[in-house]
């Protein structure tokens, strides 16, 4: 797949001394949806900031379809739209007045159709004649999105989309995001919804600190670090594990009333299951159901973070 992004070596220092990227080297695919994962501060902000020319950079280089955002900021700009966290519009103006005069400061020529597709495709073409001020929060994230894709970007940033939406809002912005994708838009992401994350990303990145800790494939991601754990439902709750399950990494849980092993899917430790059940048996434990469970992203990106 052809990389639209490439980012080499970046990094940015304030004027205050403080580092707030180290070296960042990451490449992004042509119409992929990646999630910038890390907790307050790690630097996503500041990163999505310097692709998108508002911050500059102190050091590294950054292309955008070929184009460096420094030498060529004008071209690299019009391929990128940008939905920050804040809602940044004219309270008193129209959705359709905030649209085309988004694609007007871009130099593009008025696009009724294009205008309709994007009313109808973000769920506002009912509001198309509502003033900003007038609309609910998840509404005005809607439109903080038709501004972004107004002159037709390839590239759509997404700071905190569902920042103070609600639920049901979520999951439509997230079908929004879908619809995108479909049409060929090369989405980032950053989140703190590691749900949103695992719902939506082709691939996940990690920022820690300024530094980009790991950036996989979300399923082979979940594949590599996630354990899994295979839980027995105990017929009766056990108080103390026999010694001949001492050499299994067997845990007790819920008042003594489940079994729970913990094991690497990817190793051969996961073929000792079948002789862990019958050293279970041989001990006369007895269990009415298991089950198998492996970890979520959230704990694989806090084991991540910790690490």
């Amino acid at each position: 797949m052809t990389s639209i992004i490439k980012i080499e070596n970046l990094s940015k220092t304030y004027a205050s001394g403080f580092q707030a990227l180290r070296n960042i080297n990451l490449e992004i695919r042509e119409g992929e949806i990646i999630a910038l994962l890390g907790p307050n501060g790690a630097g996503k902000t500041t990163l999505i900031s310097i692709v998108c020319g508002i911050v500059n950079p102190s050091g590294g280089r950054v292309t955008i379809g070929g184009y460096d955002i420094v030498k060529d900021y004008r071209a690299a700009r019009t391929m990128i739209g940008l939905v920050p966290q804040e809602l940044a519009t004219d309270a008193f103006e129209t959705v359709t007045a905030t649209f085309a005069f988004s694609r007007g400061v871009f130099g593009k020529k008025a696009d009724p159709a294009h205008l309709e597709a994007t009313l109808k495709a973000l769920s506002l073409y009912d509001k198309k004649d509502s003033k900003i001020i007038t609309l609910s929060g998840g509404m005005k994230r809607r439109v903080m999105i038709g501004k972004a894709l107004s002159h037709e970007p390839r590239i759509l940033f997404l700071d905190e989309p569902t920042a103070g939406v609600d639920v049901e809002l979520r999951k439509d912005m997230w079908n929004v995001v879908r619809k995108l994708k479909e049409s060929g838009v090369t989405i980032i992401l950053t989140t703190h919804y590691i749900d949103e994350a695992e719902e939506m990303a082709d691939r996940i990145g990690v920022i820690n600190k300024g530094e980009l800790i790991l950036v996989e494939d979300k399923d082979v991601l979940m594949q590599k670090l996630g354990e899994k754990r295979l839980i027995l439902h105990l017929t009766k709750p056990v108080t103390d594990l026999p010694a001949g399950l001492s050499a299994y990494r067997l845990e007790l849980q819920n008042q003594g009333k489940s079994l729970v092993y913990t094991y690497d899917a990817n190793q051969s430790e996961s073929a000792d299951i079948a002789h862990l059940l019958d050293a279970i048996a041989a001990a006369g434990i007895q269990f009415k159901d298991l089950e198998t469970r492996q970890n979520s992203l959230e704990e694989i990106f806090v084991n991540l973070v910790k690490k």
